[in-house]
């Protein structure tokens, strides 16, 4: 969680990052608050100050997000959620808006991490910022997010086996829909959403392009001259216990076709709203230099090994 308040003097803008200071480091120019979001106390160092603006990653507990609206809320001039595209409740029809139907909520902490209670105690903190922040409230739902610390494998999968060259197995699906943000341009719109005061719910993600395009634009970005993208149909993938999307032995990004609506959400209200897009190739580098420093060969989350690709296309 982080924001930004004026001290009582309001001589100065001074921004505070809660978290629990175990791992990373805030960022620089903003002040640690060492908080338990566990503890209905946990945010009282904070109490005291008129906040202009507040940003609530809450991952997976909806009374984190309760007792910071109850703690925070009243005096914040601002408040932004960051949800997620997976609250919608139809993914296979395209095009879908913020009316779109979601999920039922779930008013509930910690637990089982399962994709059923991550989304539905996201629709609960989704519900309780716009209860009570009002035209205050702005609810951000992002997809596939991409870019410096990325670990999830599944954008940066690709980055990183193309770059590498040589015969790449791809999944025949080149018209598929997918959309992507890289994490840079969804901070910045988020601050300056802070900065405008904007308010309303948002698709916080790219417009939808064939899959088969950004692969090609992953390859014109870093591939070298060797590459060969190699389109292995599904039917093969799936006798050869290949899984879409994510995981181990996946062909990250990959969806069903029951499951396209998932990656092709309407995006025109945000980028109206202000969200901006940079270029792939950009992006793709920005991927790349995160790759390398967390270390081109190591053990992944998702995508195939190079034996286990080597097997496919052979």
């Amino acid at each position: 969680m982080a924001g930004r308040s004026r001290p009582r003097r309001y001589a100065a803008v001074t921004t505070w990052c809660a978290a629990r200071g175990v791992s990373g480091a805030a960022p620089d120019g903003a002040e640690l608050v060492r908080t338990d979001r566990d503890d209905p106390a946990g945010l009282a160092p904070l109490v005291s100050e008129k906040f202009d603006a507040v940003v609530d990653t809450a991952t997976m507990s909806y009374p984190w997000v309760r007792d910071a609206l109850r703690a925070l809320g009243p005096t914040a001039g601002h408040w932004t959620f960051v949800s997620t595209v997976n609250v919608y409740s139809d993914v296979e029809t395209m095009g879908q808006t913020t009316a779109a139907p979601v999920r039922e909520h779930l008013l509930a902490g910690g637990g089982d991490r399962t994709p059923e209670r991550y989304w539905a105690i996201k629709v609960a903190g989704e519900n309780a910022v716009r209860g009570l922040m009002g035209d205050r409230a702005f609810v951000v739902r992002p997809g596939l997010i991409t870019g410096p610390r990325d670990e999830h494998d599944r954008f940066g999968y690709w980055v990183a086996r193309i770059s590498h060259g040589g015969r790449v197995a791809v999944p025949d699906a080149d018209e598929q829909p997918i959309q992507y943000i890289d994490v840079r341009d969804l901070a910045e719109w988020i601050i300056d959403a802070g900065e405008r005061r904007l308010g309303g719910t948002f698709n916080g993600i790219g417009p939808a392009q064939p899959l088969g395009e950004l692969f090609n634009g992953i390859a014109r970005a870093v591939g070298p001259a060797d590459t060969e993208l190699v389109k292995v149909p599904a039917d093969v993938l799936v006798a050869n216990g290949v899984i879409p999307w994510a995981g181990p032995k996946s062909l990250p990004l990959w969806a069903p076709p029951g499951y396209h609506g998932f990656c092709s959400h309407d995006v025109s209200a945000s980028f109206a709203a202000g969200l901006r897009q940079r270029p792939l190739a950009d992006a793709v580098t920005g991927a790349l230099a995160w790759e390398r420093e967390l270390g081109l060969g190591r053990p992944r989350k998702a995508g195939l090994t190079r034996a286990e690709e080597a097997a496919l296309l052979g």
